[in-house]
């Protein structure tokens, strides 16, 4: 699994015109919210030429129990998030702050 973390001063997520979830606090600083978005994307493998493969992402169906999963995690740890839709064409919008983005892998 994946995880791309970034600080932001404010981001939302859209999916067909219509927002799903936003966040603008810190959540070290304020006990602030999560914004949580599923992107297979990381899991693109770009060595060799120009077209992504994915091969080596996990099934969709297994990814979306992952997902779901992690989501009631943190959520049992008493963090107030909100999240995209699951394999939905998303419009994700933020202001990264800092920038600070760490990538962490398992």
């Amino acid at each position: 699994m994946k995880a791309l973390l970034q600080r932001v001063s404010s981001s939302k997520v859209e999916v067909k015109g219509r927002v799903v979830g936003q966040i603008n606090l810190s959540v070290g600083d304020i006990n602030g919210d999560l914004l949580i978005i599923s992107q297979f994307t990381l899991a693109a493998d770009t060595k060799n030429g120009t077209r992504a493969g994915f091969s080596t992402a996990m099934a969709p169906t297994e990814a979306e129990n992952l997902y779901n999963y992690f989501l009631e995690k943190i959520k049992s740890m008493g963090v107030i998030i909100e999240s995209g839709i699951f394999g939905a064409d998303m419009k994700v919008s933020l202001v990264n702050d800092g920038p600070v983005t760490f990538l962490l892998e398992t």
